[in-house]
């Protein structure tokens, strides 16, 4: 199991908190799509945990919280990564670079362009370094 595993409605949750910060459970609640809307009661203890995790910051407003992501949805995305790398990694950058470019390559030309530049973007932020 990964460290920082995230169940379904905790992504829904983020997802919600991505979109629109500073909602409360009962806000979130709503956006939730219907065919998996959870009750009231689940998305708040999905939020405390959430909190736990310190992927939510929450701040009292009245009688209940109001949260916000702490994390952005690429910076989870590059936790969620790494856990999986530093899990399956035999020792070999090779490895990881041939996964990558594997996903990579099923990217449309625009992606791909996108990759190249952020790629270039990288190395040049290095260099000034």
């Amino acid at each position: 199991m990964l460290p920082n595993t995230l169940g379904e409605l905790e992504l829904g949750v983020l997802e919600a908190l991505w979109q629109e910060a500073d909602l409360d459970a009962k806000a979130i609640c709503q956006r939730i799509p219907a065919i998996r809307q959870p009750s009231l009661s689940t998305v708040q203890s999905t939020l405390e945990r959430l909190h736990r995790k310190e992927l939510v910051s929450r701040t009292k407003s009245g009688h209940a919280y109001t949260y916000a992501p702490r994390v952005s949805r690429s910076n989870l995305l590059g936790r969620l990564m790494g856990d999986i790398i530093h899990l399956l990694h035999d020792g070999k950058l090779e490895t990881i670079l041939s996964s990558f470019v594997t996903v990579a390559a099923d990217l449309d030309d625009s992606s791909l362009a996108d990759l190249e530049a952020l790629i270039a973007r990288k190395k040049q932020e290095k260099a000034l370094a």
